[in-house]
């Protein structure tokens, strides 16, 4: 798309100009979100945009340092002291660290947020990444299980059955006997309740029908309404809850010393646990405010955990099913004026779809490191007038400048680098980096800009190979082979892809893991584009073109399988790589490539059932370890859609998870990684992704260019606002 055509100006000012009227008042940062934020609650984060918004609302125990992803401590006073053994780490919090309500941040809302993250019934996408903590996956295990055998209460809406009146008796019984239940749940006549019960369990153990005993047990019943009446109803559910804390308690990993000392117990020492706690759904949440309590119900000083909390039936935003025994929660809490946060900023106003403002925390800890008063997010999903209120200088900065103006912009940002090129490199070898170093220059001429930024990313773009034995239907899969991997991979000019078909410049890549993207980790050179040498590799597969006809043929003369090059129709970029790739590969291979685009629902479907030859695909790393992006080649990953099974693989990363020394570890991982580039290649390693910012380099500082590209609000500044 060529870019702002003078009738397209006109047509985007006139649609436009409601927008811009009906924004709010400005802040000191304003920026464009492309799609609107999904939630505020950080354990249930996924978007990128609520991620970026949860270092501002919260904070966790550490922080990444953006421009090197190092560890630098947040609300915890220092790193954590780490056992000799790797797996306990015990973190001491600050007493100033407060809530955006004035109380106190202490372990116990750490170890509440994670248990929301870890519990099934709150479905949050990144649960797995707790299972780094000794007994998380175990209790995660036990609650579906647990859920799953869920037996309702005989005396609630639905008629009582056989299960669910053995049930309850157990519960009865449990609740009778038990030392620690409190006098509250105790039954008013214990005696006739007694005899009820036992008249119960006979019935039961006689394979009786318990419905008469029932109907009569009148002592049961009243004590059943008492119960009701107590607010813990239903109590199917309220038990299997207390047995869920109780579990949690005595299974997770996670221990409370006093109210600002936190213990953290893994299942092995885990290399990259702390970067992990850097994530948004590490973060803490104010109980009090997620689950709703009355706002009769006072808090103490010391903070929520020093009080028993409130019945059920005084939790506004929390219930429990009476139907499945699950927590349902409703997320009104996390909304202007409810929202409690311990970040740098709170949530001041949240128009849906249009835009979010926060406003500095006056109860954060550390004032001065707050540059910006207030920021504003603005969602416009219309590329033209995300363009426009940028170029009209209404917003500072775009978060993601849409595909179709990407080369456009490049190429004239390109242009004016060119034309300045001599004082550009005269100004950085001052030592000046290259936004400042732009800020210098002469403003662009026509045809030319400076305030459009390409940054790599912590991202891939690949092409999977399918690495069955057998393709759909049972046809023999010639790509189960590796020497045939190896040949694709080598046949593939990748350089011609990112200059002539995606034109954002692109670094080509022959790894997995983006250069430079992981602290201490350097990975092995692949595979570099050789046309002889991805012949040889195809011939001493058993592929050659026997009788000149340009097709090469197995030794019965058999032709290559046409190739079967799956890619998803959202966006054309796929489209027309792949249409490179079958042109190259005819070209230099002697195959035939047929593409087959397909909605991106019906491709997930094609990946997990194997239903392709070669399928396009990208991966955004999780966390700051090589892992992050070599597990996908671990056989049993989830996400080895292309079922790779290499037992050496497998080996180095269980050897990699064991070892102790960062050093080794990272050998042992490069080792992996060059397995997978130079011998294996399940998959051909195309190009590291980029993002493409739009600001003006000079005015707009704090942006990190670190591959993860992981913005801190917080840390920008518009310089002459």
């Amino acid at each position: 798309m060529k870019l702002l055509a003078p009738f397209v100006i006109i047509a985007l000012a006139l649609t436009a100009v409601v927008w811009l009227d009906e924004t709010p008042a400005d802040a000191d940062i304003v920026f464009v979100n492309q799609n609107e934020v999904f939630t505020l609650d950080p354990q249930r984060m996924s978007y990128l945009q609520d991620l970026r918004l949860a270092h501002v609302v919260y904070e966790g125990l550490v922080r990444w340092e953006n421009q090197d992803f190092s560890i630098l401590p947040a609300v915890a006073t220092a790193l954590p002291e780490i056992s000799a053994d790797g797996r306990r780490y015990r973190f001491t919090l600050r007493p100033e660290a407060r809530w955006s309500n004035g109380e106190p941040v202490t372990a116990h809302d750490f170890i509440y947020a994670w248990r929301r993250a870890i519990l099934p019934d709150t479905a949050a996408d990144y649960s797995n990444l707790f299972f780094a903590i000794d007994g998380a996956a175990e209790f995660f295990d036990w609650r579906v299980a647990q859920s799953r055998g869920f037996v309702a209460d005989p005396f609630g809406p639905e008629p009582p059955t056989r299960a669910t009146v053995a049930a309850f008796a157990k519960r009865l019984r449990s609740l009778l006997d038990g030392e620690r239940v409190p006098d509250t749940l105790r039954p008013a006549t214990p005696a006739a309740v007694r005899v009820e019960l036992d008249r119960l369990e006979s019935a039961l153990a006689r394979d009786a029908d318990p419905a008469g005993v029932l109907d009569g047990a009148t002592n049961l019943q009243s004590w059943h309404a008492q119960l009701a009446d107590s607010g813990v109803r239903p109590l199917e559910a309220v038990w299997a809850w207390e047995r869920m804390l109780d579990h949690f308690d005595q299974t997770v990993g996670v221990r409370a010393i006093d109210d600002h000392s936190l213990e953290v117990t893994l299942v092995r020492p885990t290399a990259y646990f702390l970067d992990l706690l850097c994530f948004g759904v590490f973060f803490p949440v104010h109980r009090p405010t997620v689950e709703g309590w009355d706002a009769s119900f006072a808090i103490p000083p010391r903070g929520w955990a020093a009080v028993t909390p409130p019945p059920f039936a005084q939790r506004r935003w929390v219930r429990l099913s009476p139907k499945t025994g699950k927590l349902e929660q409703k997320h009104e809490w996390a909304k202007p004026g409810r929202l409690v946060g311990n970040g740098t900023h709170v949530l001041a106003e949240w128009r849906y779809k249009r835009d979010l403002r926060l406003e500095r925390n006056p109860a954060y800890h550390d004032p001065g490191r707050i540059r910006a008063d207030s920021i504003l997010a603005l969602t416009i999903e219309d590329t033209n007038t995300a363009v426009l209120a940028f170029e009209s200088g209404r917003v500072d900065w775009l978060a993601d400048v849409d595909a179709e103006y990407q080369s456009d912009m490049l190429a004239q940002r390109e242009a004016y680098e060119t034309r300045h090129a001599a004082r550009l490199a005269e100004l950085r070898a001052g030592g000046l980096d290259r936004d400042a170093a732009l800020a210098q220059l002469p403003p662009p001429e026509a045809g030319e800009r400076r305030n459009i930024h390409r940054f790599p990313t912590f991202g891939t773009d690949f092409y999977s190979f399918n690495c069955r034995p057998t393709l759909s239907g049972g046809r023999v899969n010639p790509f189960a082979n590796a020497g045939v991997r190896r040949a694709f991979v080598l046949a593939t000019d990748k350089q011609v892809i990112v200059d002539r078909v995606t034109r954002l410049g692109e670094p080509v890549m022959t790894t997995f893991i983006p250069p430079g993207s992981i602290l201490g980790y350097d990975s092995p050179v692949g595979l570099p584009h050789d046309l002889n040498r991805a012949r040889r590799e195809l011939e001493s597969a058993g592929w050659e073109d026997r009788d000149g006809d340009g097709i090469v043929e197995d030794a019965g003369g058999v032709a290559f399988p046409t190739v079967d090059l799956l890619y998803t129709t959202n966006t054309p970029r796929y489209k027309w790589i792949s249409l490179n790739l079958k042109s190259q590969w005819e070209r230099a291979l002697g195959v035939r490539v047929e593409l087959r685009g397909v909605e991106t629902k019906f491709y997930k479907e094609d990946l997990k059932l194997g239903d392709f030859m070669i399928a396009r695909g990208r991966w955004y790393g999780d966390y700051g370890d090589p892992t992050t992006f070599l597990d996908l080649c671990r056989s049993t990953d989830g996400n080895n859609d292309r079922k790779f099974n290499s037992p050496e693989v497998d080996a180095l990363l269980d050897d990699a998870a064991e070892q102790r020394d960062p050093a080794e570890r990272m050998r042992t991982l490069a080792e992996c990684e060059r397995i997978i580039v130079q011998e294996e290649v399940p998959m051909l390693f195309l190009c590291q992704l980029v993002q493409v910012y739009a600001y003006e380099p000079g005015r707009v500082r704090g942006l990190s260019q670190h591959p993860r590209l992981t913005q801190f609000l917080w840390q920008m500044e518009v310089v002459d606002r």
